[in-house]
């Protein structure tokens, strides 16, 4: 599709989620794989909060990645737009209206570990999710996702995922290739029929018997954290959260490490992480639960960890991809304010099975403790 910015006098073509992603849309350097720049417009309605907003105090409140003076010029050159309409940056949004922010979309950098195809049947595929990719479009990620990885690597669409796997965590993904046979395994897994075999790499020397989590799963989806709540003896206050139990052996040790199997009889937000961390013995490597109670310095370290790896990589406009002069990331490659340097969680899904069928994935290289 083209369009015409009226101050901007520049006809550009961008991208809708009808468009399939393409090998050549992929950049690959320093270890991570980066996908082109490419225009997309967002669409949403405005919702009851929202109405009774000026346009641009609107994204300015709602949308903080980009500065109120952007969001000017975006209103005044028809790069948000209302009802498909250009208005002016006093107008007052209604509930129910469309609105609409036509942008140059920088995606997050993710592992270049190829995703490997277990196993390729014609109702089924199962894969090896590398760590740190979704598996899905969601938030900023769109192409640089499994999903999208698939086709245009491979040409497999529609995939519809069976279950979902945390971005940071790898191992066996299985996806259906039909809405059908997605619906039949959806059935499975509400029906409590299904197995699931994840393995950690913990700190500490895990107890050789094996251990029963029972404890309440509370996920503040504002800090993006969970927590694990269990009643105290005696205690009439009310346990927040959804019930949670994960089953744990100790596969091996080497005093320092452990490589733990992880069995989760439920499925809740980050449940082997805080189930672990409720036990004594947090992923070696997960920084948001290596400590239960994460203090002031603490807090203060991993920032300034974080602050170290955030991108400054910048990437020659001329060999990869075309500036876009109101972009708010544009010249780097990378959007602001994520970590390039991000490392794979050492938590892998290794085994899923059901009356009738099983699907294995092999084990990583951190699992080996020697």
């Amino acid at each position: 599709m083209k369009r015409k910015l009226e101050e901007e006098d520049m006809e550009i073509v961008w991208q809708t989620p009808a468009n399939p992603p393409h090998r050549l849309d992929y950049i690959f350097r320093n270890g991570r794989r980066h996908v082109r720049p490419y225009y997309f417009e967002f669409i949403a309605h405005v919702k009851n909060r929202w109405a009774g907003k000026t346009i641009v105090d609107l994204f300015t409140d709602e949308f903080k990645g980009r500065s109120h003076d952007y969001y000017v010029s975006a209103v005044k050159c028809g790069r948000i737009r209302v009802d498909g309409e250009m208005v002016p940056v006093s107008y007052i949004v209604k509930t129910s209206e469309k609105i609409s922010h036509f942008l140059h979309r920088h995606e997050p950098p993710v592992l270049t570990s190829d995703v490997l195809i277990l196993q390729k049947e014609p109702d089924v595929v199962t894969v090896c999710k590398p760590a740190s990719i979704p598996v899905h479009p969601c938030g900023q990620y769109r192409k640089n996702t499994v999903v999208g990885i698939l086709e245009a690597e491979h040409g497999l669409a529609p995939l519809f995922p069976v279950h979902r796997l945390d971005r940071l965590v790898s191992g066996l993904l299985i996806l259906a290739r039909s809405a059908s046979k997605a619906d039949f395994f959806r059935q499975q897994i509400e029906g409590g029929m299904i197995k699931k075999q994840y393995i950690a790499r913990v700190a500490g020397e895990f107890p050789e018997q094996e251990q029963v989590v029972d404890a309440n799963i509370n996920h503040n989806a504002r800090e993006q954290r969970s927590t694990a709540e269990v009643g105290a003896c005696g205690d009439t206050t009310p346990i927040k959260g959804k019930t949670a139990c994960t089953k744990f052996t100790r596969l091996s040790t080497n005093g320092v490490h452990s490589l733990v199997l992880c069995e989760p009889v439920t499925g809740r937000t980050h449940q082997i992480r805080v189930h672990l961390q409720h036990a004594g013995y947090p992923i070696a490597n997960d920084l948001l639960y290596l400590s239960k109670h994460v203090n002031d310095r603490s807090a203060s370290i991993l920032a300034s960890d974080f602050c170290e790896n955030l991108s400054t990589e910048h990437v020659d406009s001329n060999e990869d991809f075309s500036i876009d002069p109101m972009c708010t990331n544009c010249p780097d490659l990378v959007p602001k304010g994520y970590n390039v340097h991000e490392e794979a969680l050492w938590l892998h899904c290794v085994r899923y099975s059901a009356p009738g069928w099983t699907y294995e994935c092999p084990y990583p290289d951190w699992a080996s403790l020697s």
